[in-house]
């Protein structure tokens, strides 16, 4: 399967955390060109922390987009020039207080390839252990918790964890098979 050929884009909107592009784009064989729209991040993070005695540090938050309070992992943006690695550390400690000395990269995860081209690189930071309060960004707010590692298959299943990405992280983390 050949790629489509890029016309040209232009930029709609610029918003805080992505922007938006219209794309005129021609199929392969010269067929019509079509415009379609492109969401432009920076990659993401998802952080599996796993303190000494097995449990899984997380994270409930309030999403806009679901309405709702969400179980999660700690995660985010990737900042200008910051490496995935640097981001899940630094986002791990903003968001749960905690910190790890040990950081293994699990893969990564296009989070959406129809309209997004970032990736969402997952991480498992091994011996996290709190080093002090959560310093969430403006307009974040976060409760963090703790499950036993045996514990998120049940949670997932049963709809407690419903962001698919955090899904996506574990299953990398199952794929592993060490832990």
């Amino acid at each position: 399967m050949e790629r489509w050929r890029r016309l040209e884009a232009k930029r709609i909107r610029d918003c805080r955390v992505f922007a938006l592009d219209e794309v005129l784009l021609e199929p392969p064989g010269g067929g019509r060109a079509r415009d379609f729209y492109v969401v432009e991040a920076p990659d993401w993070i998802n952080v599996v922390p796993l303190t000494a005695d097995g449990r899984v540090v997380m994270i409930r938050q309030y999403r806009v987009g679901a309405d709702d309070v969400t179980l999660e992992i700690p995660g985010g943006m990737c900042d200008p020039g910051e490496s995935p690695a640097a981001a899940a550390l630094r986002e791990l400690r903003e968001e749960t207080g905690y910190v790890a000395d040990d950081l293994v990269p699990l893969g990564w995860v296009h989070p959406n390839p129809a309209i997004q081209g970032n990736r969402c690189h997952s991480f498992l930071a091994r011996g996290a252990r709190r080093a002090g309060d959560p310093a969430p960004d403006a307009g974040e707010a976060f409760e963090v918790v703790t499950y036993r590692l045996d514990e998120v298959p049940a949670l997932i299943a049963g709809g407690a964890i419903t962001h698919a990405l955090v899904v996506a992280a574990f299953h990398l983390l199952a794929g592993r098979g060490e832990v």
